[in-house]
């Protein structure tokens, strides 16, 4: 080996010994035993919000209170819910003794009544527990549990802050989670409220399409009624609120079947539909309103209607439009009212070309899953036809099918 080569060797292993020495030295800096101690605790209160942030059941309170004793540093933790039913304990000794439990339901009791912090010092000798600490646990002003921490020890300041605190986190999940469950229930609301405006007049008309051809054209006539049948099933289906674009397609595909059997020549249907984002999730039937009005205000006072539907690739978006080269409306009004001057009017006469059906709820949908950069885009002028175009993100966390 030459001298140069060597001198060269060496140098590398003292700079990858020098480079191992300085990231050690910074791991020992950045992980200081204060970061660690940070980051555990943190780590234990996302663990504890994972079970809450599905209600107070006895279910999420039973994976909920190991990390709550961990949290308070407790002997012993109980939960309870807002009829002082224990829903679970955690104890460092194991199973808690009866006697102990009657204790703490007395306590959970007291604070549920009084809506403030009970102490109670006065337990038996024979046991290892000192102080009992309920907490009520409050959601929008409303005591919906009771946290109950025991301890090996006379409490101190200190303490009564950690459980105060603790029990205040917990009720914020408590919170979140009715708030979620109230969003679903919403969600489900708006959806039942969009079938009753949708449905009514689609379908006396496609039943009265059917019924033309029965004695006309029984093979005709059957297979609208399949088409009918596949159409309501999926509309009235009892999934979940999101669905796939390539699903909702395949239904409006049903729908202009059931519409071209009506209009005949008189209604033309372009789709221009990029096969790769067949797979993109949307709130369930926010494309068929948009479809419908399509149809309904293409055709008013008109003999030949055009709708045009994309679905285009845009980047981490899917940009899906329909378009109709009807009447169209005046913008003032859509500037005036937003999206609400497309709602319909309490009694709109299906045939008159005069309201649009459920936009203002696919609008407050889309906003609600994908924030208000997603809502509804209306392009319109009088006699220039009707453009009402959304984006969906391809991804979004916590909306799948």
């Amino acid at each position: 080996m030459s001298p140069q080569v060597a001198v060269a060797l060496a140098a590398m292993a003292l700079l990858t010994i020098g480079a191992l020495v300085v990231m050690v030295r910074t791991r020992r800096v950045v992980t200081t035993p204060t970061e660690r101690a940070v980051h555990a605790t943190l780590q234990t209160a996302a663990l504890a919000a994972r079970s809450l942030r599905s209600g107070l059941t006895p279910q999420s309170a039973a994976d909920a209170v190991p990390h709550l004793r961990e949290l308070t540093g407790a002997a012993a933790v109980a939960v309870y819910d807002a009829d002082i039913a224990l829903l679970a304990t955690e104890s460092s000794d194991g199973a808690v003794p009866d006697n102990i439990i009657s204790i703490f339901d007395d306590a959970a009791r007291a604070a549920h009544a009084g809506g403030r912090r009970v102490l109670n010092s006065d337990l038996p000798t024979t046991s290892a527990l000192r102080a009992i600490i309920a907490q009520p646990l409050i959601a929008d002003d409303e005591t919906v549990g009771v946290l109950l921490v025991a301890t090996n020890h006379s409490p101190g300041p200190g303490l009564f802050g950690a459980v105060a605190e603790v029990a205040h986190y917990a009720s914020s999940q408590l919170e979140l989670a009715e708030l979620d469950a109230s969003r679903s229930r919403l969600d489900r609301a708006e959806v039942l409220a969009l079938r009753a405006q949708i449905s009514p007049h689609f379908i006396y008309n496609a039943l009265n399409t059917i019924a033309s051809f029965v004695r006309t054209d029984p093979d005709r006539a059957r297979e609208l009624i399949l088409e009918f049948a596949d159409f309501t099933r999926y509309s009235f289906r009892a999934a979940g609120e999101y669905t796939l674009l390539a699903d909702e397609l395949r239904n409006i595909d049903r729908y202009l079947t059931l519409e071209r059997a009506r209009f005949g020549s008189a209604l033309t249907v372009r789709l221009h539909i990029a096969p790769e984002v067949l797979n993109v999730v949307l709130p369930f039937l926010a494309l068929q309103p948009l479809v419908e009005n399509a149809v309904r205000h293409g055709l008013a006072g008109r003999r030949h209607g055009t709708i045009t539907i994309v679905a285009a690739d845009a980047g981490s978006d899917c940009a899906i439009s329909v378009e109709d080269d009807g009447v169209g409306m005046d913008p003032e009004l859509l500037r005036s009212g937003a999206i609400d001057a497309l709602t319909p009017s309490p009694n709109p006469n299906p045939d008159s070309g005069g309201a649009h059906v459920g936009l203002g709820n696919v609008d407050h949908r889309l906003r609600a899953a994908f924030g208000n950069d997603y809502g509804l885009v209306v392009e319109t002028a009088p006699g220039a036809g009707t453009k009402v175009g959304m984006r969906v993100p391809k991804f979004r966390p916590g909306v799948a099918v």
